[in-house]
């Protein structure tokens, strides 16, 4: 069974557009409430306790605005609108009526994904910046002077594999979707594809396979975990999952 990252209430009367959202959510690992009109939506946000809101416009009944507005009255649960029209004056409504982002039909898939990571993050109370440095046994990562070591001597990383760990470090235990580490380390004007995410944590592994107190974990059908450990090195180190 995949593990959950989070649940999001699908609203949209598009049966084709619901469904591949759906299917693209639940492969992230999100679990996915659904309804087809605004009234059943509204319900279903009062009763489901969802993460996030993605709420089409264009209802039948109640509109997507209207359920925007009803849901204001009540909790803070952040909203995406999803909409097919693109005028300024729809935006600038639907986010006073209280709208956390606005996607504009026909969207990608990975704009989708980056908006919920985004708009999530930003809902999250503020946490503190990571500690500049990590120590975990004999491994170090000197986030000031972007160095790693482990048992004294220096592990060479590139740029952008520095970025990836030291990002997991800072949030050991937790899953993180590749869409998620696209948006967190690449930034969310990436061109590229989850695959990219996949190679170098491949390298990661590569260069610490069996020496480093933690595990980079694979979290099938979700995405990957930076697991600590105190155990010696000489006690077999950490082992990473294969993908």
């Amino acid at each position: 069974m995949t593990a959950s990252i989070g649940r999001i209430l699908l609203i949209e009367d598009d049966e084709g557009i619901r469904e591949t959202l759906k299917y693209n959510l639940a492969a992230a690992g999100y679990t996915v409430l659904e309804a087809g009109d605004g009234a059943s939506g509204l319900r279903t946000a009062q009763t489901g306790r969802p993460d996030l809101v993605l709420l089409d416009l264009m209802l039948p009944g109640l509109s997507g605005l209207e359920v925007c507005r009803a849901l204001r009255r009540t909790s803070r649960v952040p909203i995406i609108m999803l909409t097919a029209r693109d005028t300024e004056v729809d935006k600038i409504v639907g986010l006073e009526l209280g709208a956390d982002d606005y996607v504009t039909k026909p969207f990608s898939m990975r704009e989708v994904m980056a908006r919920i990571h985004a708009v999530l993050r930003r809902a999250q109370p503020a946490t503190t910046a990571p500690p500049e440095r990590e120590v975990i046994g004999d491994f170090v990562l000197d986030r000031p002077a972007r160095r790693v070591t482990l048992s004294g001597s220096e592990v060479r990383l590139t740029a952008r594999e520095f970025d990836l760990l030291s990002y997991l470090a800072a949030h050991p235990g937790r899953v993180h979707t590749r869409d998620a580490l696209l948006n967190a380390v690449w930034g969310l004007d990436f061109a590229g594809d989850r695959k990219t995410v996949d190679v170098h944590i491949r390298w990661l592994r590569s260069k610490f396979e069996g020496r480093a107190p933690f595990t980079i974990t694979t979290v099938r059908g979700v995405g990957y975990r930076f697991d600590r450990s105190e155990r010696s090195l000489g006690a077999g180190g950490a082992r990473s999952d294969v993908a």
